[in-house]
């Protein structure tokens, strides 16, 4: 099977999305060849064929250049696969290419097995497994889904593309989205609470251990989604980053959305009822209990 990667830039550093389409193929077995509207500073590490657009000419953001540039390496590539990050650049960009090709696209893949793909369902409650029915296969990966066992290596071996003028759009730039209230990413304690609570005034608990802990509080997607905590609050791969030296997450099941958000936390305690919630696999200390009655305690104890 043969893969096409589609890696991304951004102000000349290679996005780390990038190297999770090499772990996705690796994983699969595939033979892969990257694709990239970049510089020639700043390259992925891989051993492989780099077909590289230079960002000057082709712009960041051009999405019916970047098309006509990914189309011109996937005739001469003929792969089964192009691989995506499910970013804002492969959101733009996966389903232009997959009704160009007239492709099958698969969005969102967390997992895959054998020759199937893994996608969440009904808010990430649910999995399905599909396999797409057409020649070649448009995919986007979730965040934090796949990840190469080791740092990324490698120099590629670079065939140019030729860019061509005319955009119909200019990009004029990124603009940082407005923080307010609490950066978690600075915070060295966070207490996160998940739809595990049951009932928005059960987050008071959440807070007084975060309080008790002297760190923060944060929360899940489906928590902000239903409007217990502001957004500035929420972990995950649709909130904030973080990498606290210690992160407890209450009545959190462990959706990859959510793992993605908080994985690189140093040690990670998990408090949830079902001792086999996905949290437990990347939990140091996993917590079978009811929060209700457990945070209470908990925090009774630490403040004496």
């Amino acid at each position: 099977m043969k893969a096409l990667l589609i890696a991304e830039s951004r102000q000349g550093k290679i996005l780390p999305g990038s190297y999770e389409t090499l772990a996705f193929a690796n994983k699969i077995g595939a033979e892969a060849a990257m694709f990239l509207v970049g510089s020639e500073d700043a390259l992925p590490k891989f051993d492989g064929r780099l077909y590289l657009a230079d960002v000057a000419a082709a712009g960041e953001y051009n999405p019916d250049e970047h098309l006509r540039l990914l189309l011109e390496v996937v005739a001469k590539e003929s792969p089964q696969l192009v691989v995506l990050s499910h970013s804002s650049y492969g959101w733009d960009l996966a389903p232009r290419l997959a009704l160009a090709l007239q492709a099958g696209q698969v969005s969102e893949v967390v997992a895959c097995e054998g020759d199937t793909l893994v996608v969440p369902a009904c808010n990430s409650k649910l999995q399905r497994v599909v396999r797409a029915q057409s020649g070649v296969t448009v995919v986007t990966l979730q965040s934090g889904a796949f990840s190469l066992a080791g740092e990324p290596a490698g120099t590629p071996t670079v065939e140019k593309l030729a860019a061509q003028a005319g955009a119909k759009l200019e990009f004029a730039g990124y603009e940082e989205a407005e923080k307010g209230g609490v950066d978690l990413s600075k915070a060295e304690i966070i207490v996160s609470a998940g739809r595990g609570i049951g009932k928005p005034e059960n987050l008071v608990m959440v807070e007084a251990l975060a309080k008790a802990l002297g760190g923060e509080y944060g929360a899940s997607r489906p928590v902000v989604d239903s409007g217990w905590a502001e957004h500035n609050r929420q972990v995950g791969s649709t909130g904030q980053t973080v990498a606290p030296k210690l992160y407890v997450a209450c009545g959190i099941s462990g959706a990859i959305q959510h793992l993605a958000g908080m994985k690189k936390s140093d040690f990670v305690i998990a408090i949830n009822t079902d001792r086999d919630a996905p949290i437990g696999e990347v939990a140091d200390v996993l917590v079978v209990a009811d929060l209700k009655q457990f945070l209470p305690a908990l925090t009774d104890r630490l403040q004496k």
